[in-house]
């Protein structure tokens, strides 16, 4: 299995080939060494010595006898690979018989394997003839469309040696040769490509007759079978291996076929017609035939000139026995041999679109029956019907106009001048707003409804919802008015509206179909009105207190030019730039809305739940209490007052705005100044250790006794060494001494504690990679007051510690050290053991020293 060695091939012999034809003998070489490109030596021998014939690196190698033939072309090597080259023979003739034989120099460190191969050419006698057929019209051939043709080859071998015959048919396209249909040297049917369908139903055979003839048949000829037809014959015979060769190849031009196409057009082009005119085109057959023949005619309506036969509609027909299918508006006439009329009457819109004819020819078979030949449909036509447009115009007019906002607003849509408008014609309408812009620029229009043919109401977008409320009424009152009713008008309503009346005309089938648009002018709704005023004054009642005092101030408002107005009031808080809750610096505090209910907005301090009151004392005032005021309470604030007026249906609608003075809360207090920090004794640790970090509290200013001040600490955590990342929550612990915690996914743990009075600590157990980081405290303290109240102080964050977390080397590797270190040892002292028992008992063999010559050596200068 081991065994390797060069090997040169040849084919198994003897090889048949016909005298005059040209003869490929490959040689190839494998399992070689040196370089990959091999060369070859050619010789040949009659009996028993060999001539030389060519080589592919030796110039010189060819034999006298040889010299002209390889110098002319006749004989030569083409290389097909590296390894591989062909012997070339042109016009091979009985004297070149004999044995091949293929040499290759070596280029192997050692000889192994066979370096030439020999095979045996055998040459005989060229006896194939191939010929077509005698008849004189066979050379050229002329059909209609549809017909049939045959054409004949004959073909005959009288060769020696045991052949096959392979006879193809070949049409030419242009300047290529394709196949038809083949009988292969095994005795099997082969049809050529796009010839499959046609073979399979019968259309196209190969029939054998008398004096070895090949007949070919085509049935239903068509366009694609005109051209010129010749027969390929070649001769195959099996090889020592059971392979087929081909040995030769010969062919004839047998004739040239040429189809006459039946063409079916539509004499007309594109038409145009008024409804209810009748519809005239007619169907032209063209075919050259000569023989007795029927015409089938079909005419087909599309409404796209793409769509497929399948996909149209099929109007009339009539079958080649002249029998018309039955319709009431579409005729189908006979006009002369080879046209056809359709008339459609009474055309309608709908008749719009692509006609086209399809025609198929019938011819008679010697039975009796009818066999169609061909088929063909022609280029669509387009059809334009153009609608009887009717005649009118159209009026608008505001029968009720607005004087004051939420006055009603009726606007009638009138057509006038009606002319050739017949009981087949019916008038919808549609309402469009436009608002009117100071500016140049062009205002949209907005649709506010529009009715379908069946006079079915479809609200637009903008007036969807006052429809649905029966804000905005849509009637039609006689057959030539429809109104438009706005029950209560407000300040977005003004603008232009107009109308459009479209009529539609109903068709055969009693389907509806717009035929015209007809818009009015527009008419403008406004009523001129005087701005409202709104004046929101802020006062406050207590000119002086301290924190845990209660916080009073009184909001009036007045106002003008708004009928019987109520009010909803708002209060807000400016606080400073550090304890602001909202993004721009703005808190919404608490509200009360014009039917007087109260709202906690954006006040969240859930101890002082009940420690807000906005309370209605007149019609046009309102007075804000705040109860045990703390030092975080401190800002500007304000009353946002928004005036109501009351609209359509019982509806409040907003009319305008006002925000008073603002009323400042500030605390003067010499109290204590706290300040925090976070520090650590050890803030590069290693995995595993506890971790340290300590949140001092310092004070400055008056002092506090340890029960008059209480503090709530949390802890926060930055996973990166620049600050860049959102604070993670880590612990915290209120002023009552509960502790929470956030959720871990690591396996360390945290513990919070107080150790004085003034100092926190946090610590981490089992510190982890990801416990690294910018670690830092919040603090907001709580002092108590004078009066015995808790006062809220703002809060306080410390500068970050960056805490360090390393791994222990020594601890990480010592015991995969100390484990590989172990089963080395193991191993190499197995090894050793086992190579002792090996050598000892295993390996032991007897070695008989050979006698050795005491010759004296000779010096080197004398080698």
């Amino acid at each position: 299995a081991f065994c390797r060695g060069r090997i040169v091939r040849v084919p198994k012999g003897p090889l048949i080939r016909v005298a005059g034809t040209e003869v490929e003998i490959p040689c190839s070489v494998s399992d070689y060494d040196g370089p990959s490109e091999q060369n070859f030596d050619w010789e040949f021998s009659r009996d028993t010595d060999f001539v030389r014939i060519v080589s592919t690196w030796d110039s010189t190698f060819t034999s006298e006898e040889y010299q002209k033939r390889v110098g002319r072309g006749d004989i030569k090597l083409r290389r097909s690979s590296n390894d591989a080259v062909e012997l070339v023979i042109r016009n091979i003739q009985p004297a070149d018989q004999g044995r091949y034989k293929c040499s290759t120099p070596s280029t192997d460190a050692t000889v192994q394997g066979n370096y030439d191969a020999e095979v045996q050419v055998k040459v005989i006698s060229d006896g194939l003839s191939v010929s077509g057929s005698k008849a004189r019209s066979s050379g050229s051939l002329r059909l209609p469309e549809g017909d049939s043709f045959r054409l004949r080859c004959s073909a005959i071998t009288t060769s020696p040696e045991h052949t096959h015959l392979h006879v193809t048919w070949q049409i030419r396209s242009g300047s290529t040769w394709r196949d038809i249909l083949s009988l292969t040297h095994e005795g099997r049917f082969q049809p050529g490509p796009g010839y499959e369908e046609r073979y399979r139903t019968g259309d196209v055979r190969l029939d054998t007759g008398a004096n070895d003839t090949y007949r070919l048949s085509v049935s239903q000829a068509s366009p694609g079978d005109a051209g010129a037809y010749r027969c390929l014959v070649s001769e195959w015979v099996r090889g020592v291996d059971g392979s087929w060769q081909k040995i030769q190849e010969k062919s004839v031009e047998i004739a040239s076929v040429s189809i006459q196409r039946t063409d079916v057009v539509i004499s007309t082009s594109n038409v145009s017609v008024t409804e209810r005119d009748s519809l005239d085109l007619t169907c032209n057959v063209t075919t050259d035939r000569s023989g007795i023949f029927q015409a089938e005619v079909m005419w087909y309506f599309s409404a796209s000139p793409d769509d497929a036969l399948s996909d149209a509609q099929l109007l009339l027909s009539m079958d080649h026995d002249s029998v018309v299918s039955d319709s009431t508006l579409i005729s189908l006439s006979h006009v002369d041999r080879n046209s056809y009329r359709l008339l459609v009457r009474d055309v309608d819109v709908e008749d719009s679109g692509y006609y086209f004819c399809e025609a198929a020819i019938w011819v008679p078979l010697h039975n009796g029956s009818w066999h169609k030949v061909v088929e063909r449909t022609s280029a669509p036509v387009s059809v334009v019907v153009t609608a009887l447009e009717p005649d009118y115009e159209v009026f608008l007019n505001a029968s009720i106009t607005p004087k004051f906002s939420d006055d009603p607003t009726e606007l009638s849509c009138r057509i006038t001048n009606a002319q050739d408008t017949e009981a087949n014609i019916r008038f919808t309408v549609s309402w469009y707003y436009r608002q009117r812009l100071r500016s140049d620029d062009v205002a949209t229009r907005e649709l506010l409804a529009t009715m379908g043919a069946d006079w079915t109401l479809l609200p637009g977008d903008r007036s969807r919802e006052r429809i649905q409320n029966g804000e905005i009424i849509f009637s039609k009152k006689p057959a030539d008015t429809f109104t438009l009713r706005i029950q209560w008008t407000s300040e977005s309503d003004r603008g232009d509206y107009f109308c459009v009346v479209s009529a539609w005309s109903r068709h055969r089938n009693n389907s509806w179909v717009k035929s015209k648009d007809v818009t009015s002018a527009s008419v403008n709704v406004f009523w001129a009105t005087q701005d409202y005023t709104l004046t929101v004054e802020a006062v406050k009642l207590k000119p002086f207190f301290v924190a845990g005092h209660t916080f009073e101030m009184t909001c009036k408002v007045s106002s003008k030019n708004i009928k019987t107005p109520r009010y909803s009031v708002l209060i807000t808080a400016e606080k400073p730039l550090a304890d602001q809750s909202s993004a721009n610096g703005t808190t919404r505090i608490i509200s009360l809305n014009q039917d007087s209910v109260v709202r906690l907005e954006d006040w969240t301090d859930q101890t002082r739940v009940d420690g807000v009151v906005l309370e209605k004392v007149q019609e046009n005032e309102f007075r804000y209490r705040m109860y045990q005021t703390q030092i975080s309470d401190a800002g500007l604030y304000r009353c946002v007052v928004t005036a109501w007026s009351p609209g359509g249906g019982g509806m409040w609608r907003e009319a305008v705005n006002g925000l008073s003075n603002p009323i400042q809360i500030d605390f003067q207090t010499s109290g204590p100044v706290f300040n925090v920090s976070v520090h650590s004794d050890s803030p590069t640790i290693y995995q595993g250790e506890v971790a340290d970090l300590l949140c001092i509290i310092t004070m400055e200013g008056m002092p506090l006794e340890p029960d008059d001040m209480s503090f709530d600490v949390s802890w926060f955590a930055v996973r990166s060494f620049a600050l860049d990342r959102e604070p993670v929550l880590l612990a915290s612990l209120d002023r009552r001494g509960i502790v929470v915690q956030s959720r871990r996914n690591g396996s360390s743990d945290l513990s919070l504690e107080r150790t004085s009075s003034l100092e926190f600590r946090l610590r981490v157990h089992g510190c982890e990679d990801h416990d690294f980081g910018n670690h830092y405290c919040v603090v907001t303290p709580w002092v108590r007051s004078a009066t015995g109240a808790w006062q809220r102080e703002p809060d306080l964050k410390a500068k970050p510690l960056f805490l360090s977390v390393k791994m222990d080397v020594l601890n990480a590797f010592k015991y995969p050290l100390l484990i590989g270190i172990g089963l080395a040892t193991v191993i190499g002292l197995l090894s050793c053991l086992i190579g002792y028992c090996s050598s000892r008992w295993c390996c032991k063999k007897e070695v008989q020293e050979t006698r050795r010559e005491r010759r004296r050596l000779m010096s080197m200068e004398m080698d």
